[in-house]
């Protein structure tokens, strides 16, 4: 596993983000896709974050990124989602036809974290330290 540092901390913050078109409207392409990843990957550096993957489907788009300890996800998540809607809607004029609202984005998002092992292995882990003397609680 490969290791990210800064001044006062070692980590590994990965995470998965799902961003839903409003409506479940089917208005992506490969050319809208690509350019809501370049707005994420503008936007990114400011909070710390580092995009890993992007795929998309019709209505929506996976994001595989790397943060900080610092980083303020829900701020960067809402200051992506608001700037890439603007801007989507300002450039692809053909988008407003389907989405009949001012939103691009479904209010919600998913965000889940990701990691090199199971809950369960370091559950494990963490109940096998300290044995040489002490039980460990549950």
């Amino acid at each position: 596993m490969i290791l990210d540092t800064n001044k006062h901390s070692v980590f590994s913050l990965n995470y998965h983000l799902i961003l839903v078109i409003k409506y479940r409207r089917q208005v992506l392409n490969d050319d809208i896709s690509t350019r809501l990843k370049e707005i994420f990957e503008y936007i990114a550096p400011s909070y710390n974050i580092s995009l890993e993957e992007w795929k998309h489907d019709k209505d929506h788009v996976h994001i595989l990124f790397k943060s900080h300890p610092n980083s303020e996800l829900s701020k960067f998540i809402n200051a992506y989602k608001s700037a890439s809607s603007r801007l989507i809607k300002k450039e692809f004029p053909v988008i407003k036809q389907k989405l009949w609202k001012e939103y691009f984005w479904t209010r919600s998002y998913c965000l889940i974290t990701t990691g090199g092992v199971t809950i369960e292995v370091l559950k494990k882990y963490i109940e096998n330290q300290g044995q040489g003397g002490k039980s460990s609680a549950k």
